[in-house]
């Protein structure tokens, strides 16, 4: 069966636009040409349907293009999916614009986008269009909560860009050493494919959560320790 990109869209339940959105990110092959008409098929079909499988699974674009083998290790696929799960948030609930999230939040959309322009990124781009879920309504509530106590904006917004890139720098170290010292030796050392993906999962979902609390609570310990100090 052949189709025409309005028809492939309708059959697909996505718009056009999403249509060569992918295609421009190598997602989807180019369509057949006879003359000035495009023409779709099945396989175009499967392959939307695909990606929006893994994209409600919250796996980014990049991911995805590993996940399809256009690049990258096999086993990093399985990973790409380990990722993304733990990031699960993306892909639960609803999906809301900047005007929707303001709503149900009770902050400014002029806020919410102050705080994004400081490098906390609440939204997240999805078939090229930033939207907003509803677990993140807390993240903003937060600091709603610290701007009624009285903390002024432009003090809420550098501490945002001062936490923001000390995060980005530590997330950077931490992901390095995971790449140099577990990820190459496993696909390295490993049999197969397979045991490769397998361990690389397995180590993953270890030591996320052992970082995350490592950093928390070495947070949570170093501000109480100012906070006493000062009081002292």
């Amino acid at each position: 069966m052949r189709y025409r990109v309005e028809q492939l869209a309708a059959a697909c339940d996505v718009s056009v636009d999403t249509i060569r959105y992918y295609q421009s990110r190598g997602l989807v092959p180019a369509p057949e040409r006879e003359g000035r008409l495009a023409w779709y098929d099945e396989r175009h079909e499967e392959r939307i349907r695909r990606v929006r499988a893994l994209r409600q699974k919250g796996l980014t674009l990049a991911a995805i293009a590993r996940v399809l083998g256009d690049g990258g290790d096999e086993p990093d696929a399985d990973l790409a999916l380990a990722v993304a799960a733990a990031r699960g948030e993306i892909a639960q609930g609803e999906l809301l614009t900047l005007e929707d999230f303001a709503g149900r939040s009770g902050v400014p959309a002029s806020l919410i986008q102050a705080v994004e322009r400081e490098g906390i990124e609440l939204g997240r781009t999805v078939d090229g269009e930033v939207r907003y879920t509803a677990a993140d309504i807390e993240i903003v509530r937060g600091a709603l909560r610290l701007l009624e106590y009285g903390l002024p904006v432009s003090d809420l917004l550098a501490l945002a860009r001062d936490t923001n890139e000390a995060m980005v720098g530590l997330a950077a170290r931490a992901v390095e050493l995971f790449d140099r010292h577990v990820r190459k030796p496993i696909i390295d050392t490993s049999g197969s494919s397979e045991d490769a993906a397998g361990q690389l999962v397995e180590a993953f979902d270890v030591l996320l959560p052992a970082v995350t609390n490592l950093v928390a609570n070495h947070f949570r310990r170093v501000l109480l320790a100012e906070a006493e100090e000062r009081l002292e």
